[in-house]
């Protein structure tokens, strides 16, 4: 079923388009750049954000044939309106050592194994233990924001080898990880068009 897009988010992306050239980006990073940029009015993203085309041309395939995808926080679930999410986070309790955060992801890993795509938009600490499970992700989309641990946290996703969505700056937030999702989601299944469908 096709996705009815607002005229306000139509007009939006064209505007969009008309103060960036996104047409260079091949068509699945040019997707994600336009939703969070979308995501956030913010046009820095362009040049901020991390992603390998190859990597999202397989990650869009495990997404559409049913990979689970798991979310740090309820915000970054209720922003991602086409799929439901694993979130573990009110089931989770500090521990020694541990944030509530990351026991969370903990949590949902034992609920999805590998393969999922995994969506973190708050917390850096659920980023980096992540990172020191065993997950074999489909994709992350690591976009945690703050002053204390963001960068460093997308630093070691990128230097994990994994498949990752990152930014090099401390910005991000649940909305821009959502948006990183929804572009994957909202994308066509044939990628022969360079063109998002909004």
């Amino acid at each position: 079923m096709n996705r009815v897009v607002h005229p306000i988010e139509q007009e939006s992306f064209r505007r969009l388009r008309a103060r960036l050239d996104t047409s260079h980006f091949p068509p699945l990073t040019r997707a994600v750049v336009e939703r969070v940029i979308h995501s956030a009015a913010d046009l820095e993203y362009a040049s901020d954000l991390v992603m390998d085309e190859g990597e999202l041309v397989r990650a869009h395939t495990a997404l559409h044939a049913g990979a689970p995808v798991v979310v740090d926080v309820e915000m970054v679930a209720a922003g991602i309106t086409r799929r439901d999410t694993v979130c573990r986070l009110k089931d989770a309790g500090p521990g020694p050592g541990l944030t509530r955060s990351a026991h969370a992801v903990r949590l949902a890993y034992e609920d999805v194994g590998p393969g999922a795509l995994w969506v973190i938009g708050c917390a850096p600490t659920a980023l980096e233990e992540l990172l020191r499970l065993d997950a074999s992700p489909a994709l992350v989309i690591g976009l945690p924001v703050g002053f204390v641990g963001a960068a460093e946290s997308k630093a070691a996703l990128r230097g994990s080898g994994l498949p990752a969505v990152s930014n090099v700056s401390e910005k991000g937030g649940s909305a821009v990880a959502a948006a990183a999702l929804n572009a994957l989601l909202y994308h066509p299944t044939s990628l022969e068009s360079s063109e998002e469908t909004l």
